[in-house]
């Protein structure tokens, strides 16, 4: 395997994890953001209140997106395996 393979793996790897994992981290990111005015106003600065709906914001993500992410896997284990076949490494 030369570097330029090495490298072009690497890198769909990397985009693949990132394309699964932005939409986990951008509920989070907003969730996070939305009870961090309410404290704020509210001045009440409980870490549960940040804690708990960011978690289940994120559960909820999960399940909802679970089928497309596992679609994604699928289809980058697949093309990594048809390289393979073909000789690509």
């Amino acid at each position: 395997m030369g570097i330029e393979a090495a490298v072009e793996l690497l890198q769909a790897t990397f985009y693949t994890a990132l394309v699964m994992v932005a939409p986990l981290l951008f509920t989070a990111m907003a969730v996070g953001l939305l009870i961090s005015v309410v404290q704020a106003a509210t001045s009440l600065q409980e870490q549960t209140l940040s804690f708990v709906p960011k978690l289940l914001a994120v559960v909820g993500v999960m399940l909802f997106t679970a089928y497309w992410t596992i679609e994604k896997i699928l289809a980058f284990t697949q093309a990594m395996f048809d390289r393979v076949a073909a000789g690509g490494f």
